[in-house]
């Protein structure tokens, strides 16, 4: 029986469920992120575990680049329910040695949240960059968003936020670009999946925080990546988003990185030579 357009409830596991197209994950895949995560750590400059929220992993890790240097602002993926932004410190480095301060964004994870929660605190971690900058060393006027996939999701509700009326004191155009990385801007195929065991959507949530539903807010610039090798709802969920909202005056450029699935992507974007790392650093400087 078909759950969701043409895919049965087995077919659209195996479109999302991507972890279990890589048996290494677990075994090698984040190990060598986490070691050379340990590495950057230890080389660059660092404001660690800083708190933005009440909550446990309501925390932000800097690494400066100067206080007038863009500032990246990372969210890490893992289904909403996995992951932590220490293991994403591998990526901080090639982005600080030309020149652009990182900060890696933590928050709250399913089940003992919602995604409702979590894009509000991701909202609030950018008001707190915004209100905090100088005292961490970076630039507030100059920032820019990336995440990878539930981190990629949430880098299109920030794009489609409203940041008047959010906070008074924040600019309208406080986000100056986007790079969602294998985002997921329609939630509802995922309410058929494994995956929402844990995060625990309804109908009414996943329309409600699908990007799809929050337009950019502003004419910012976005990179919008996939992996060449990903799945054919990965790609469509990356297409339907470039399709919906770019225009002349928004420049919405759709990425695939060659040869990769949804993991390797990250290691080609730590590459300083890659046309990756190229397309996000223009991106990013503006």
């Amino acid at each position: 029986m078909k759950v969701y357009g043409q895919y049965t409830r087995d077919e659209i596991e195996m479109q999302y469920n991507l972890r279990a197209g890589r048996p290494d994950y677990d075994s090698a895949v984040v190990p060598d992120w986490v070691a050379r995560s340990l590495l950057a750590r230890e080389r660059l400059e660092s404001r660690l575990d800083v708190a933005y929220g009440p909550g446990p992993k309501q925390k932000l890790d800097v690494f400066p680049a100067g206080p007038t240097a863009p500032t990246l602002v990372y969210f890490h993926g893992g289904y909403w329910q996995r992951g932590d932004k220490s293991v994403y410190a591998f990526l901080a480095e090639p982005f600080v040695a030309s020149g652009i301060s990182v900060i890696l964004v933590g928050y709250d994870l399913c089940p003992a949240v919602t995604i409702t929660a979590i894009s509000a605190q991701a909202r609030q971690a950018m008001v707190w960059i915004w209100r905090n900058a100088a005292t961490v060393g970076v630039a507030r006027e100059r920032l820019a968003v990336m995440g990878h996939s539930a981190g990629g999701h949430i880098t299109g509700m920030l794009m489609g936020t409203d940041w008047t009326a959010w906070s008074g004191d924040i600019p309208a155009d406080l986000i100056k670009a986007g790079v969602p990385i294998s985002p997921l801007n329609e939630l509802e195929p995922l309410r058929f999946t494994s995956i929402n065991d844990a995060v625990g959507m309804d109908a009414a949530e996943a329309a409600h925080e699908s990007p799809m539903h929050h337009p950019p807010r502003t004419d910012a610039p976005q990179l919008v990546v996939c992996g060449e090798a990903e799945t054919a709802e990965f790609h469509r969920q990356s297409d339907i988003y470039v399709e919906a909202f770019a225009t002349a005056a928004r420049p919405v450029e759709r990425y695939s990185v060659p040869g990769c699935d949804h993991f390797d992507e990250l290691n080609v974007l730590a590459r300083p030579a890659s046309p990756f790392f190229g397309k996000c650093v223009a991106l990013v400087r503006g």
